[in-house]
């Protein structure tokens, strides 16, 4: 399997000196220590829009109440569901349908958590000594007074132009796949969307628990809905089917609840099976940002050109550790010696003159 993911520089790895270019940015985000009694964690000066719970282990985005909701319609559906219709149906049918639906609920919910309160992917922020190093190389582009500094750089991925692009929040210029976030307010690797229903960002970090969720769902709203149909029609043999509805109203609540939402769970589901399939991100299939006819200037640089080696890269792929060390202590930041103007980013840029041709005409 050829490699095209980008893979993240280590904080403090030195970059590789080559033709022109910045030094790396990408750092663990620090903050001036306090004269505080103790000293404090990462994760209390973090940077961006985000809550933390159990001393950083844990972290959701700000505005977590349809996160809430989530849970809340999985808890109380499953709940009415066990407690008014699984009574019946094992020990009219077979006790083989709690079982079942006992471990959906179970996948569904820890696939959720999982989700929800990993970090997905999050870059930090340049230090301010990285972010000066790193404005005085783009000062340097301009060779006249009234074209302004390139805000963009261009790499080959897999013989393909790849276009990065600074980030004016985190001084960075962004690598491959990265988007910042305008909900959490950080930028996130192989960023897919920003998903309220589960409170957290979808990226690199938390996507293969993301689509087993949306998945795992999926069947468990498909099986209530069949068990509780069941359910009803074995009931109104020989009786009105509206006194039996009259007569078990949960079971009533819980078809309405699965019948607005299993379509587009469903749809959800097969849509981001078309991404996996296709290797792309939900940001990438919104923006148009390559063609799907092959040998395209334009085409993905990231697929494999078969779809079981995508869907093997995407979700059986690495499991990529944290970079932001939220539960890390807080140091002053010591700055770093001024990086030679010979040095380039370690995801490899082109010379300076390549580049205003470039990225001149943006």
């Amino acid at each position: 399997m050829k490699d095209c993911e980008y893979r993240q520089i280590p904080p403090g790895t030195p970059a590789a000196p080559t033709a022109s270019g910045p030094p790396t940015s990408v750092a663990t985000s620090t903050a001036p220590a306090t004269l505080a009694s103790r000293p404090r964690r990462k994760w209390e000066v973090f940077p961006g829009r985000n809550r933390f719970y159990c001393s950083g282990r844990l972290m959701l985005a700000r505005h977590s109440s349809v996160f809430l909701l989530t849970v809340g319609l999985i808890v109380v559906t499953s709940g009415l569901f066990f407690a008014f219709d699984c009574p019946f149906l094992a020990h009219n049918l077979t006790m083989a349908i709690p079982i079942i639906a006992g471990i959906l609920f179970l996948f569904v919910i820890s696939c959720l958590l999982q989700t929800s309160f990993r970090d997905p992917g999050i870059l930090p922020r340049a230090t301010p000594s990285e972010a000066a190093d790193l404005e005085k190389w783009i000062d340097n582009l301009g060779t006249s007074t009234y074209r302004p500094p390139a805000r963009t750089m261009e790499v080959v991925i897999n013989k393909y132009m790849v276009k990065l692009k600074y980030c004016y929040t985190c001084k960075m210029f962004r690598p491959p796949r990265t988007s910042h976030c305008s909900v959490c307010d950080n930028c996130v690797e192989r960023f897919d969307h920003h998903c309220p229903w589960v409170g957290n960002c979808v990226g690199k970090r938390n996507y293969r628990f993301f689509y087993a969720f949306i998945l795992s769902l999926s069947f468990l709203t498909a099986f209530i809905f069949a068990c509780v149909i069941t359910h009803l029609a074995l009931r109104s043999q020989g009786n009105d089917f509206l006194t039996v509805l009259k007569t078990t109203p949960a079971s009533l609540l819980e078809l309405v609840i699965c019948f607005f939402s299993v379509w587009s769970i469903f749809g959800l589901s097969g849509f981001h099976t078309y991404l996996i399939a296709s290797n792309l991100t939900t940001n990438e299939d919104l923006k148009g940002a390559w063609s799907n006819k092959r040998g395209s200037e334009f085409a993905n640089p990231y697929s494999h050109k078969s779809v079981l080696t995508n869907c093997c890269a995407v979700l059986c792929g690495p499991f990529y550790p944290s970079l932001i060390d939220r539960r890390g202590f807080v140091q002053a930041d010591a700055g770093t010696p001024s990086t030679p103007k010979g040095e380039i980013p370690s995801f490899g840029t082109k010379s300076d003159a390549s580049m205003r041709e470039k990225t001149g005409h943006h």
